[in-house]
């Protein structure tokens, strides 16, 4: 398949490189959800909505703790935006879908910043 990036490729990304691809993946499949629901193929769109959580999920399980605050909130982010997920796909609610959408773009955008800033400035690394 295009666009799918073999096994050795993945291995080959950073861990903040991956988080990014998770988001991306994320966003993906509540796209494809969205359009699932408007052309009425519900069973597809329930596995697109499964497959979106199960990366929240993912998301949530690679945090690390650490880092203080920050991951605590990036955790109830997730769990909420979860929640909300499995919300939406009970009543094939897009509007909750779309919520969620907005909410995870804005952390993935500010995830990517920050890795360009970190790749481009090396005080910002340290």
């Amino acid at each position: 398949m295009t666009g799918m990036l073999t096994e050795s490729a993945l291995h080959k990304k950073s861990p903040q490189e991956l988080t990014a691809l998770l988001y991306e993946a994320c966003l993906t499949r509540l796209e494809e959800a969205i359009e699932e629901i408007e052309n009425k193929n519900y069973v597809i769109a329930n596995q697109k909505l499964q497959k979106a959580n199960d990366i929240l999920h993912r998301l949530g399980a690679g945090l690390n703790y650490e880092a203080g605050i920050i991951a605590d909130q990036l955790d109830l982010l997730y769990n909420y935006m979860a929640d909300r997920l499995v919300e939406a796909n009970l009543n094939k609610d897009v509007t909750i879908i779309k919520g969620v959408i907005q909410q995870l773009e804005e952390i993935a955008g500010a995830w990517n910043s920050a890795m360009k800033k970190n790749a481009t400035d090396p005080a910002a690394a340290i």
